[in-house]
Order: C-alpha cells, then sequence, then structure tokens
C-alpha cells in the first residue's frame, strides 16, 4: 500500500557519518486514524443523550450565544459558532471585536477539555457570577472547576492532555484527542438541530459568506 523512503542522515562535523534509515510510510497514519474510530465508538457508547438534550433546550432557549475555548479547543468552538450562524442562531465567538455584551437570557458554550483552562473559568465565573448568563461546557473533566460552576455539562470520554498514556501520545498528543471528539460530536449536533428545525443545506447556504 505505502512504499519505502530512504533519507541519510549526516552526524559529526565534515564528512562524518552518514545513517542510512527507511520506514514504512503511512503506518502511524493509519495507527492513527484507527485510534480516531475507536474514539468515536467509544464516544457513541459513552454519550449521555440527557445531557445533549439539556444543551440543546440551552442553545434554543437562549437570546443570544457565545462560544469559547483556548488554543485549539477555541477553534473548535468558532467552527462551532459558524455553524451555528448558518442555522439561524444569534451567535459570537468570545474575544472578537465585534463581539457584544452578554446578558442575563444569553448563553455562554465553553470548551475545555481538562475543564481549569485559566481564562476559560475566569471569564465563565465573570459570566455566571457578575451577569447570571447561563454556562454550558463541553468537557472531559466532570469533577472541573468549569464543570461544578456550569448550568449544562456534556462530558466527552477520551485521553485529555494531562493523562499520560505513552502509547496513544506517540501518534495523538496532549489535547488532540479530545479536540477531535469535541468537533465530531458538535458538528453531530449541528446535524441533530437541522433535523429539529427542518432546514437543507440550501437554507444555510443563505446564510454562508459571500465575500471570500
Amino acid at each position: 500500500m505505502f512504499g519505502r523512503f530512504s533519507e541519510s542522515v549526516k552526524k559529526g562535523r565534515a564528512g562524518g557519518e552518514v545513517l542510512a534509515m527507511q520506514q514504512l510510510v503511512g503506518a502511524t497514519l493509519l495507527r492513527f486514524l484507527d485510534v480516531v474510530s475507536e474514539q468515536i465508538e467509544n464516544l457513541k457508547k459513552s454519550l449521555d443523550m440527557r445531557q445533549v438534550e439539556e444543551f440543546m433546550n440551552a442553545i434554543e432557549q437562549a437570546r443570544k450565544i457565545f462560544v469559547m475555548g483556548a488554543g485549539r479547543s477555541g477553534f473548535v468552538a468558532r467552527a462551532f459558532a459558524m455553524r451555528l450562524m448558518h442555522l439561524g442562531y444569534d451567535v459570537y465567538v468570545v474575544g472578537e471585536t465585534v463581539t457584544p455584551r452578554i446578558g442575563e437570557e444569553d448563553l455562554l458554550i465553553t470548551i475545555s477539555g481538562s475543564g481549569e483552562t485559566t481564562s476559560v473559568v475566569n471569564i465563565s465565573r465573570k459570566a455566571k457570577e457578575e451577569i447570571g448568563s447561563m454556562l454550558a461546557a463541553i468537557t472531559q473533566n466532570e469533577n472541573s472547576t468549569l464543570a461544578k460552576m456550569s448550568d449544562v455539562v456534556v462530558l466527552l470520554s477520551g485521553k485529555n492532555k494531562y493523562q499520560r498514556d505513552e502509547t496513544l501520545s506517540s501518534i495523538a498528543p496532549l489535547g488532540t484527542m479530545f479536540e477531535l471528539t469535541a468537533l465530531i460530536f458538535l458538528d453531530g449536533l449541528v446535524a441533530e438541530l437541522m433535523n429539529l428545525k427542518r432546514l437543507t443545506e440550501k437554507d444555510l447556504e443563505q446564510r454562508h459568506a459571500v465575500l471570500e
């Protein structure tokens, strides 16, 4: 399926030792895809549909929706915000210059595998305690600071960036598995919302950006 490649690695100073290396191209990639597939199967088995329903109700009842995450989880949050906008929700990404003030009738959705990300926890606490907004957390840690302060929590199973699994870490380092799982889960939620709202791809296209 995959060929082999050779790489010469020069060591030492001028004209030093040359080491020829060979490895099977694609073996690690295929293993990574297997692990992702296993993770999706685990998600299907472990997902609490009561949590999902509560999350969907919170989205539907919110006047405005705000999303946030740090690092790669922030990219997942932005992707979800885009799809919520396509579905017709009034949605904003925390930290953007055009993001308005959050209010009591609004929902803040946070994405954090550990549930302890400092910036996410601090902003969530401010929205909850000072504004009175509703909080929804997508996390792996039900005992985290973020989960304990949130009104709605969706738990996603899998390795987080603080767990030490040498085999898994060699192909999916740090928070990779959580970030991928969160992205897949939220895209699945978009499909569920589309179905419930009886929207089609053409409906979403009407809100898709044209200034590209």
